[in-house]
């Protein structure tokens, strides 16, 4: 199996280590790290997040993908010439080679300039050696692969777009398919998740000289190094799940969700073959096809798949037939150059090919869960939510359509307040109370209440419409008790969370679980929607000495999961033991965020008011026990924050100087009606999201708590941001740490969370 031909070439030191990532469609069939990230200068294990240097799958995924853009766009067409663009470049024949001839190889430029002539420096020079190139044949007659094409063609972008290349792929690319950790010249906080490469100077090749350094974040190869880190042949760097993205998108012609980068006809001419007839080795526009290059494709992959490899180890296969993807990255250049990824790229290939079990038809899609042990498919997978009318589906809605089966003959205890609504309005409370097989015998409500108004403790009693008691499990006490449970065999939990460890809907839900094990009472969750979308994990852990009612569990800020994904984590990991029932959404994305769903939005708790709000919840709200308002009591709390003693035109310019992706700041006054500084003027900033996608909202928590203890040292209360941000936060900003290497060192309990919880994952 994968597992163990992977672990053979661990072994054989052909690799140190890989990380393999197998999906069909949008669903991840089959995800693993194996081995060590780096052996030298200190072993560090390899985690799926890890960072590679792509190398030469630059060459696809940035360079052909940004060239296809341009002449979508009307700005190239792939029979003009290059010198039309690059004047110099028509010198010594060279002056009928063409954009078609660049991507696939066939231009008769020799396969890359002098590695070891270590005499040149700088983007510009390198093109200009480009343009000094004699070719080695005439364009179109053979097949020389080639690395000069492909820097040749990102300067025809950049002169095309005008911009630069990188740029381009940022705002082109990556940007919109939500590929957070793929880019050029990666910034140095993500250096402790990026796989090293190789001992060597910093531009020289071979690596010999007295100033080597091991190359970790710096591009290995030697050509891009010399040009700055940015190439068209080489210099990207990516994760596993960003490259899952990718092909997502190519296997949706064109479109990840809601953002479509290229039209379906594009796709399929960049990957059709496009080499001259008769040649020996098939190429497409930049992909391979069936070439001496793609051993990667194994022995199993039909005609008419397509890949690419990368010199350090990097590998990936995409077969729209049965519409899967292989990603296999590995650092095998690290330590000493002399490892071989070849024969473990082709078996893998071989052994995920064999076990796809059918092929997809034309509509539907199997979904399939694939394990170490034999990669075997099961269930089914539901349609996208724009393949239904448009709308999640929600527990109670999924609930309801089966006719509550689930609950026929049983005595009931809802707990949930006014979130508990199905996708026609009415609430769940009401459906259940109507059912005649169905005896609703209590409501318990969560913090705020039933109706979801109140920002206090709140004490139990009657629902006026069914006359049931409402007993409150936010006041008096958090947990229901053996007489609330009296005469219930079932307790029913529908309450819409907000993606937060601090929300406290989880901890009740969590208790609530912890109480009915005891009692042998069954527990069924009617799951809802994340609202900031099941993808995205932030944030620090809280150890078990932390563990409260605001931190029911050792998880990142932002978890990722939905109620009832938590609900099933819950209660394998905390051992509860609950006769445990999830109805799962359906025609939901774990991408998707709450405006995508076609769902109505029912604020979640008072404070809680639109997707913004939302969005910024994990970071501002994690600082709110401290002495500042988070704008509670006013009209957009979670958006703005601020105190008395704040300076604001000086702290928006301070975090406006970070250059936070996705958000910017600018100084504001405000008087909150209630809650911290009710009645008093609060000097602060308001939060402006220019990109959710990139936004990471608790790295923002994080920098706004910095800069309040450095800018007021003596008036902001650092120690009580550990309440919900967790106490390590206080120590590092106390200790003058940045708070981008702060956000860095969160990593590896992101990671520890990210394998934990894909587990108990229900959906694509």
């Amino acid at each position: 199996m994968a597992d163990a031909v992977i672990e053979k070439a661990i072994s054989d030191k052909q690799i140190p280590g890989a990380v393999l990532l197998v999906g069909r469609g949008d669903q991840v069939l089959y995800q693993k790290a194996y081995g060590m990230r780096s052996l030298l200068p200190q072993a560090e294990a390899m985690t799926l997040d890890t960072v590679f240097d792509l190398a030469s799958v630059t060459k696809v995924v940035a360079t052909t993908t940004s060239v296809m853009m341009l002449v979508e766009d009307g700005k190239l067409r792939l029979n003009d010439r290059v010198a039309t663009f690059i004047p110099d470049f028509g010198r010594y024949g060279k002056g009928d080679i063409t954009i078609r001839h660049l991507l696939t190889h066939v231009s008769g430029l020799r396969p890359d300039l002098d590695l070891g002539d270590d005499s040149w420096r700088g983007y510009e020079e390198a093109i200009r050696r480009a343009c000094e190139e004699v070719p080695t044949a005439p364009p179109g007659a053979r097949l020389v692969y080639s690395d000069i094409n492909f820097f040749l063609l990102a300067d025809i972008v950049s002169r095309v777009a005008g911009m630069p290349f990188d740029r381009f792929v940022q705002e082109r690319l990556a940007g919109p398919l939500g590929m957070r950790d793929t880019l050029f010249n990666p910034p140095a906080s993500l250096k402790p998740r990026i796989a090293p490469t190789e001992m060597c100077t910093p531009y020289g090749w071979p690596c010999e000289g007295p100033d080597q350094v091991m190359l970790r974040g710096i591009v290995h190869d030697p050509t891009a190094r010399r040009m700055g880190g940015v190439a068209g042949h080489a210099g990207l760097f990516s994760t596993a799940a960003d490259l899952a993205r990718y092909c997502r998108m190519v296997l949706g012609g064109g479109a990840l969700g809601t953002a479509r980068v290229l039209s379906p006809l594009t796709v399929l001419k960049m990957t059709s073959p496009a080499t001259p007839a008769g040649m020996p080795n098939v190429r497409a526009l930049g992909w391979d096809l069936d070439s001496s290059y793609s051993s990667n494709r194994g022995e199993l992959f039909p005609v008419g798949s397509f890949g690419h490899t990368g010199w350090t180890g990097t590998s990936l296969w995409i077969d729209p037939t049965t519409k899967t993807y292989v990603i296999l990255l590995s650092n095998r250049v690290h330590p000493d150059g002399k490892g071989d990824a070849t024969p473990v790229r082709a078996r893998v290939a071989t052994i995920v090919a064999s076990a796809l079990r059918q092929l997809p038809d034309e509509n539907v899609l199997r979904r399939e869960r694939w394990t170490g042990a034999d990669l075997a498919a099961a269930g089914s997978i539901p349609r996208r939510a724009d393949e239904a009318d448009g709308r999640t589906l929600n527990g109670i809605d999924v609930l309801r359509a089966d006719g509550f089966k689930l609950l026929k003959g049983r005595k009931v205890g809802l707990i949930t307040n006014h979130t508990g609504r199905a996708r026609t309005g009415e609430a769940t409370i009401d459906l259940v109370a109507g059912l005649k097989d169905v005896t609703l015998v209590a409501l318990f409500s969560p913090e705020h209440g039933i109706r979801g108004i109140l920002d206090e403790k709140i004490d139990s009693s009657k629902d006026e419409k069914t006359g049931l008691p409402i007993y409150s499990l936010y006041g008096a006490t958090n947990r229901p008790t053996a007489e609330m449970l009296q005469g219930i065999d079932t307790l029913v939990v529908d309450l819409q969370d907000i993606g937060s460890r601090f929300y406290t809907y989880m901890t009740t839900m969590g208790y609530v679980m912890e109480e009915a094990a005891k009692r042998k009472i069954a527990v069924v969750v009617l799951d809802r929607p994340n609202p900031v979308t099941g993808a995205s994990i932030e944030g620090p852990l809280v150890d078990e000495s932390e563990l409260s009612f605001v931190a029911y569990h050792p998880m990142p800020i932002r978890h990722g999961m939905t109620l009832g994904e938590l609900a099933l984590l819950f209660n394998a990991e905390k051992k509860i033991g609950a006769d445990l029932t999830v109805v799962d959404l359906k025609y939901w994305d774990r991408d998707s965020w709450y405006d995508q769903t076609g769902l109505t939005w029912v604020n979640p708790s008072p404070n809680m008011r639109n997707m913004v709000a939302a969005s910024l919840y994990t970071g501002i709200g994690a600082i709110e026990a401290s002495n500042v308002s988070v704008g509670r009591g006013t009209d957009s709390p979670f958006e703005q924050f601020g105190a008395p003693w704040i300076d604001g035109p000086r702290l928006a310019a301070d975090l406006n100087r970070r250059n936070l992706p996705g958000v910017r700041f600018y100084p504001i006054s405000f008087t909150p009606a209630s809650s911290r500084f009710a009645n008093e003027l609060c000097h602060g900033v308001f939060i402006i999201v220019t990109d959710r996608d990139r936004l990471r909202p608790v790295r923002v928590g994080a920098e706004v708590a910095s800069a309040l203890y450095r800018l007021f040292p003596g008036a902001f209360e650092l120690d009580k941001v550990g309440r919900l941000f967790g106490t390590d936060i206080v120590r590092r900003i106390r200790a003058g740490e940045d708070p981008a290497a702060i956000a860095t060192a969160w990593s590896r309990g992101e990671s520890a969370w990210r394998l934990l919880r894909s587990k108990y994952l229900r959906y694509r």
